[in-house]
């Protein structure tokens, strides 16, 4: 009968609004359930306190390094942001882009501006940069892990990604967008298809994402879950402001060893967290490859002439601290589709044996900021069509840069310079990767998302006059892809470096010159591991 359901409609209509109302309920349960009960705006701490350990930085390693200390001991946490809960430009994987694209001085992104001229952030909320990031989640190379610059316990690195899985990976929906990527990239020779792995291997394969089926982010605060609550205090909003030390020691022999930490809520007041006495006992710098060595610099311990420029008291001359930094850099092709694409960001990649990742994402929100005029997000890059992007990362890379602080005030940023393709060897994998994705964008599987009428120059061309960075730009830069890479070149914020182990810490991460301190986090990275790094840093901390 017209305007009647049939019994079958109702019970279907039922069943599926209740099913829809149980997984509102447990997504909203996932979100609401992060109230941690041991989390706490600084403004609330006591002005003198003491931990076993004080952890500097509730980022992507400091979160699984602090659930992880909390079971057997007392651990405070020093996160300079805010919390990511509740922020739905944090959650929701179709508002990726909206928290780098705020410049604000509340955003949980802090923008800086290499002295290369390429558009960058740093994080500045609990969870760190997992909270900002594509979502990409893939393990480090097995010859990275058990390599001479970490060689860490492969076993051990295996149970503890697995630890870090449990709670924040997922494997991505692959639908016809990705899937046509994917193809593309096989029907380029990127071989074998390896399917879905969180393992780094050659070839195409579709790897994990911290987005889960829902399109709702899991970050590395997330982790915290682990945590025991009776071990452990965060705060948020603490900006830590030096390292104090004493001396250890007769004689002669004395050696600095750090035993508190002075930080400011946002009040500006000041507190002081102490280590307990106890020879175990540590204060861990895990404040991201910016924050982590303008710390130490802030503390004493660097190179003596930027110590001397600022009127800071030496503790340790480090001439290593804030060197080798180095950055991946990125370059895209911009691809306007003639039919819909899903909202993506990166769900598969291809790996290749000259050393570039092919990775790629459509129809997010890029180009729809209008406060921001330059980088990936810009509105001059957007197209009346639905966008697509194919990004292509040089593995190392082998160019280097460094760090100088240029401020007392940790709140500012430091000057950073990468030199991006100094390296030729790096010029050159961005000019093969960039032949790659030529080939993919030219592929049969591909052919349905393109117009052909664009050719491969007119993309690069549309895309080399893009404002995706402030460098000047070059009439042939469509032409050359040697030039097309150093005119588009953009970063991935896969940046490392600045306290790399065996420069600035051992291969325990101890800092080399003092006692009671450790760093861990990228910026001891002497290259980025796997095709994105976020799953080896969580790893790290655990």
């Amino acid at each position: 009968m017209v305007g009647r359901r049939s019994a079958p409609s109702v019970a279907y209509f039922l069943v599926t609004h209740a099913l829809f109302f149980l997984l509102a309920c447990r997504l909203s349960a996932s979100q609401q359930a992060r109230n941690y009960t041991f989390v706490h705006d600084a403004r609330t701490a006591p002005e003198i306190s003491y931990y076993d350990y004080i952890i500097v930085g509730g980022g992507t390693a400091g979160c699984p390094l602090a659930a992880t200390l909390s079971q057997n001991a007392t651990v405070l946490v020093l996160e300079r942001g805010g919390s990511p809960y509740g922020d739905p430009n944090i959650t929701y994987l179709a508002n990726f882009g909206a928290p780098l694209a705020d410049a604000s001085p509340s955003s949980p992104s802090q923008r800086f501006i290499s002295e290369d001229g390429v558009i960058n952030a740093r994080a500045r909320v609990l969870g760190g940069g997992s909270c900002l990031n594509a979502g990409f989640y893939s393990r480090a190379e097995a010859d990275y892990i058990s390599g001479r610059d970490v060689g860490w316990n492969s076993e051990l690195a295996k149970q503890s990604y697995e630890w870090v899985e449990k709670k924040v990976a997922f494997q991505p929906p692959m639908k016809q967008w990705q899937s046509a990527v994917r193809d593309g990239l096989i029907d380029a020779g990127v071989l074998p298809n390896n399917g879905f792995t969180y393992d780094h291997m050659y070839g195409t394969k579709v790897g994990g994402s911290i987005f889960d089926t829902a399109g709702h982010r899991h970050t590395a605060a997330d982790l915290l879950d682990y945590a025991n609550p009776d071990g452990l205090t965060v705060l948020l909003k603490a900006t830590a402001h030096k390292v104090l030390f004493h001396t250890r020691g007769t004689q002669g022999k004395a050696r600095p060893t750090a035993h508190a930490v002075v930080f400011r809520d946002s009040t500006g007041a000041k507190h002081r967290a102490y280590l307990n006495s106890g020879a175990h006992n540590e204060i861990i710098i895990s404040a991201g490859s910016l924050g982590s060595p303008q710390l130490l610099i802030l503390s004493g311990v660097g190179p003596v002439d930027q110590l001397k420029a600022h009127n800071i008291t030496v503790v340790l001359d480090q001439p290593m601290v804030g060197q080798l930094m180095s950055d991946n850099p990125m370059n895209a092709v911009f691809v306007p589709s003639p039919v819909p694409v899903e909202v993506s960001l990166i769900e598969v990649v291809g790996i290749t044996h000259f050393g570039s990742y092919i990775e790629a994402a459509s129809g997010a929100n890029f180009g729809s900021f209008p406060d921001n005029d330059y980088g990936l997000f810009s509105p001059k890059v957007r197209t009346p069509q639905p966008t697509t992007q194919f990004y292509e990362k040089i593995m190392g890379p082998i160019s280097t840069g460094h760090l100088e602080l240029t401020s007392k005030n940790p709140n500012v940023n430091p000057s950073v310079t990468f030199n991006y393709f100094k390296h030729p060897e790096d010029l050159a994998r961005c000019v093969q990767g960039m032949s790659t994705i030529e080939r993919v964008i030219g592929s049969k599987p591909f052919s349905k998302f393109r117009y052909d009428t664009l050719s491969v120059p007119q993309l690069l061309n549309m895309t080399a006059t893009a404002p995706v960075n402030l460098l000047p730009r070059h009439s042939n830069s469509s032409v050359s892809l040697e030039q097309f890479c150093k005119d588009t070149v953009m970063t991935i914020w896969h940046y490392h470096g600045g306290c790399q182990v065996g420069a600035v810490v051992d291969r325990d991460y101890k800092v080399i010159g003092v006692d009671a301190l450790r760093v861990i986090d990228g910026s001891t990275f002497n290259a980025s591991p796997g095709t994105n790094p976020q799953a080896t840093v969580m790893m790290l901390g655990r």
